[in-house]
């Protein structure tokens, strides 16, 4: 259903493209635009369906649906990073594997060996090197959060869902990646 729509907008050189749904919306349309290599011809504007969207929290933008069409259309900054993972899919909000149980690397720094509650991964709203990872454990002294920016996390685990952008993976996953792609999303933000 995309796919038409990227050739007619290619047919315009420089497009933007209005995205009205959930995070999950989001993400398959961007996944549509990089498997099609268009990442670099098209700048979008993102009009949340739902006001919790984490996806519109990390980057700012409104959930009303009228503030979100003037920012989406305007001339704000445009551009965040682009998050892929080793099984071919996008992050552009929020990652979430919990419980995990396992070894996760951030660039060189380890950041999980064990058992945890939870294990976050956003891209970086600063920019920086590209992504954010939160790693939560329960102690004898009360909740303890770890946070590491880098370019990439990797993770071997017990058998574990993995969510992206609040869309369950098809099945259980013993590893994962998640990393910065080369080029970033064309996004429109509020100025």
């Amino acid at each position: 259903m995309v796919d038409p729509l990227l050739a007619e907008l290619a047919e315009l050189g420089d497009a933007r493209l209005l995205v009205h749904g959930s995070d999950a919306d989001l993400a398959s349309v961007v996944l549509r635009i990089l498997r099609t290599d268009r990442l670099g011809d098209i700048t979008l504007g993102y009009l949340p369906a739902d006001p919790a969207s984490r996806t519109a929290r990390l980057w700012g933008l409104p959930t009303e649906l009228g503030a979100a069409l003037r920012v989406a259309r305007g001339d704000g900054p445009v551009g965040v990073p682009l998050l892929r993972d080793d099984v071919g899919g996008v992050l552009l909000g929020h990652g979430l594997i919990s419980p995990v149980k396992g070894s996760a690397y951030c660039d060189d720094t380890h950041v999980l060996k064990g058992a945890a509650t939870r294990l976050e991964v956003t891209p970086d709203p600063a920019g920086g090197e590209g992504l954010v990872v939160r790693v939560r454990r329960r102690g004898l002294f009360g909740r303890r959060t770890i946070v590491q920016p880098g370019r990439a996390l990797q993770l071997a685990c017990e058998p574990a869902t993995v969510l992206r952008d609040g869309v369950p993976h098809v099945r259980l996953m013993e590893k994962w990646t998640w990393y910065r792609h080369t080029a970033d999303l064309r996004l429109v933000r509020s100025g």
